[in-house]
């Protein structure tokens, strides 16, 4: 991309790798520097909480906010009824209207922790979709929007279209989907003067939609911005790990595990996850991700650090770094940590680690436990565990011991006071 932006939230956008692509770079550039732009991104009631998935796009809208400019977190209490197919191979579960709204008081715990609402110019806005959706009469939606719409250019669709390519069911309920999306813009356009709707580049027919339906019913010129969709240097889709979803509220999952997320993260990752999900200068995002070796640990907790102060505050972040120094680097018995505590009597002569495995919750099974350390997936106090026969009796458990399945999953082990 060779654009040149002028406005101070497109710098931000290009510099720190946000911007996937733009319906129009200049216009919306121009926009940008001319006044406040309200902008929203849609997030639909499909869980209690959002995921790390999610925090991309809640950081565009927090530098929207602090480069001058006025968020709109729209909730999609009436688009969750219908459910976005977007590049899904199934049906999403319908949810009834009491589930959708548990969640969507689940999700909004989040955002306050990253934009400041309120009445101001540049203060957000926190809407419900099914303020204007609820209450549609059909054959008027029909006639006034539905007309708009080409079945032949709503079948182009990557997003329609790979789901029809893999003659995979496409109901006529999730086909509405894209209309639904389109009209939100509509109204958010109408009602709040919106002039920019945010998303993953899945997302990006959907906007491109809602541009041209705004067009044609009310002759403004409205804009479209995508995000990457993010998968870490190893391929894996961002927010995912095999535990499940990394989730944003606390009561999901804990901020110990979600600061071993980030501490956890790729090498390579480093630099680029810093630029996205911290507000660190540029050129300190650089010096961090370029580091090697042993130091590249220490850029590790600096991100998990950042991101976890930002989402679950000050304390939770220090509780989380003093909690993985004190079983890291001292042996010691972290708070946070699952423990096992064995009696006297059951280590007896010895007890086997494949047996610990299982009884500390990291394996299922014996079997489970032995293809763990079969394919270098355990260790026992940070270092490689290959021997599944090994016993540990009650002088090696004197003080704590620490087992590890995988990078993110951890217990301790000690004898019981």
């Amino acid at each position: 991309m060779t654009y040149h932006p002028k406005s101070d939230f497109m710098n931000v956008m290009m510099k720190r790798g946000f911007l996937a692509d733009c319906t129009d770079y200049q216009g919306l550039d121009e926009a940008l520097n001319a006044g406040v732009v309200p902008t929203y991104i849609g997030y639909d009631a499909t869980a209690k909480s959002l995921h790390v998935g999610h925090l991309l796009n809640i950081m565009m809208l927090r530098w929207l906010q602090k480069t001058g400019h006025k968020p709109i977190t729209l909730m999609g209490g009436g688009t969750t009824k219908v459910g976005d197919p977007s590049f899904r191979a199934d049906e999403r579960p319908l949810l009834t209207p009491a589930q959708i709204d548990d969640n969507i008081a689940g999700m909004k715990q989040v955002f306050a922790k990253y934009l400041t609402y309120g009445e101001g110019p540049t203060d957000a806005l926190m809407l419900n979709n099914a303020e204007w959706l609820d209450g549609l009469n059909y054959l008027d939606f029909l006639r006034d929007i539905g007309r708009h719409f080409s079945v032949n250019r709503m079948l182009s669709f990557e997003s329609v279209k790979s789901r029809l390519d893999r003659e995979q069911s496409l109901s006529f309920l999730e086909f509405n989907y894209m209309i639904l999306q389109a009209y939100d813009y509509l109204e958010l356009n109408r009602r709040y003067g919106c002039l920019l709707q945010m998303g993953g580049s899945d997302q990006w027919g959907n906007i491109v939609n809602g541009i041209d339906l705004t067009r044609r019913v009310l002759d403004h010129e409205i804009y479209g911005l995508t995000s990457p969709l993010l998968t870490t240097s190893d391929g894996k889709k961002m927010g995912k790990s095999a535990g499940g979803a990394m989730w944003l509220n606390a009561d999901m999952l804990a901020p110990y595990e979600f600061w071993q997320f980030w501490r956890n993260t790729t090498d390579a990752d480093v630099g680029r996850f810093l630029k996205l999900y911290t507000e660190m200068p540029l050129d300190e995002c650089e010096r961090l991700g370029a580091l090697a070796g042993s130091e590249i640990n220490e850029a590790k907790i600096v991100l998990a650090n950042a991101v976890t102060t930002m989402c679950h505050g000050t304390q939770a972040a220090a509780a989380a770094a003093d909690t993985a120094r004190e079983v890291f680097e001292k042996g010691g018995v972290g708070d946070d940590l699952p423990t096992l505590a064995l009696s006297a009597e059951e280590i007896g002569e010895g007890i086997s680690i494949v047996q610990l495995i299982v009884r500390a919750g990291l394996a299922n099974s014996g079997k489970e436990a032995k293809r763990l350390i079969a394919e270098n997936g355990a260790r026992i106090d940070d270092a490689p565990l290959s021997d599944a026969g090994l016993m540990l009796d009650a002088a090696a458990l004197s003080s704590p011991v620490k087992l590890s399945a995988g990078k993110k999953r951890h217990a301790l082990i000690r004898i019981a006071d």
